[in-house]
């Protein structure tokens, strides 16, 4: 289970260098778990019990409308945090759920480990917090995109941005995302065809 730190690891210190003492609070406090495809990690109508970390595989954060169509809000693109945020920190019954798409390994942590976390660890508070931020920065990203461009620009853009997510999530999710028809999308990809990443 050393992969799922190691990632971990790499993962905070795009932010900042992790001491030693933290690292082992990480691999004490951070349960490693891996997570079947479909399976709802995190349910609508309960209080988020974990803050997870993905190390590999695909999720989604969606909620149902009045009608009761799934409405996807969020994707990732390899490893990151993903979490009811909001509901988590604030113990409260949140309304989205967290879903693994395809087959998950995730390091998982509880609301009262955090707190422990909190006082044993120096840098805890400070990699939460620029991870936070970036992940809102994406967020009133994605709304901005959302009112300003078209739906075939938001494809574009995401296909340059996020080129692996499409190979690995159905069609349905990354309209729901990309706030457009699967009809829609079908017909974009048609046109447009994909996109090949760029080698770096």
């Amino acid at each position: 289970m050393e992969h799922y730190y190691t990632r971990f690891f790499s993962y905070v210190a795009e932010v900042l260098v992790l001491p030693e003492a933290d690292k082992a609070s990480i691999r004490q406090l951070f349960k490693p778990m891996f997570v079947p495809k479909d399976t709802i990690v995190e349910p609508a109508g309960q209080v988020p019990r974990y803050h997870n970390f993905i190390v590999s595989g695909y999720m989604r954060n969606f909620h149902l409308d009045k009608d009761d169509n799934e409405i996807t809000t969020d994707l990732n693109d390899g490893s990151r945090f993903f979490t009811s945020y909001f509901h988590f920190m604030n113990r409260t019954v949140s309304n989205e759920n967290l879903h693994c798409i395809t087959d998950c390994e995730l390091l998982r942590i509880s609301r009262d480990d955090v707190e422990i976390g909190a006082k044993r660890s120096s840098t805890q508070k400070d990699y939460t917090i620029q991870i936070l931020q970036k992940h809102l920065e994406e967020q009133k990203g994605r709304i901005n995109d959302m009112a300003n461009l078209t739906a075939e620009d938001r494809y574009q853009k995401f296909l340059t941005e996020k080129p692996t997510i499409i190979r690995h999530v159905p069609l349905r999710y990354l309209a729901s995302y990309l706030g457009i028809t699967q009809r829609h999308l079908s017909r974009l990809r048609r046109e447009i065809g994909p996109i090949t990443p760029t080698p770096k």
